[in-house]
């Protein structure tokens, strides 16, 4: 596979932004816009379910269809196009630019304690870059692509 439409979906901390529900082209706004279509005009259907298949649940369908239509909506190139939309703190893409690499454990520093990630992202993504180290980032990401990122 082609290392840089690798670096398209995994970014410098080793995420997946190819599985992230911001991803432009990611399989959760596909997914969600498929299912938009196949849904159709289900509020019609929603209010009638509440009372003909005595189903109250029916009646949270609006809800559902506001996180779907944001879902599909999705319009985030990657953490290595633009600043990342979930981890607003998020250090590491200036610091890949600004130290040369394209993934954390390439740096010289890793790891270290400046990507602005709370105590639970910094830890997964120093075991991701492990993994990548230890196995090479073509086969780290073999191994991910088809996995849920969440």
């Amino acid at each position: 596979m082609d290392i840089e439409f690798i670096k398209t979906r995994l970014a410098p901390c080793g995420l997946h932004c190819g599985k992230c529900f911001a991803f432009i082209d990611g399989d959760i706004k596909n997914y969600s816009n498929k299912l938009k279509e196949s849904l159709g005009d289900f509020d019609i259907y929603a209010k009638r379910f509440v009372d003909l298949i005595d189903e109250p649940l029916f009646n949270k369908y609006p809800d559902f269809k506001s996180l779907l239509a944001y879902f599909a909506s999705a319009g985030c190139a990657g953490c290595r196009k633009e600043q990342c939309k979930l981890f607003k703190d998020c250090k590491v893409k200036e610091c890949h630019v600004k130290q040369g690499v394209d993934f954390c454990f390439q740096c010289s520093e890793f790891p270290c304690d400046h990507t602005g990630f709370d105590q639970h992202l910094h830890q997964r993504s120093i075991d991701i870059n492990k993994r990548m180290k230890e196995i090479g980032v073509e086969s780290y990401y073999n191994e991910i692509k088809d996995k849920a990122r969440y």
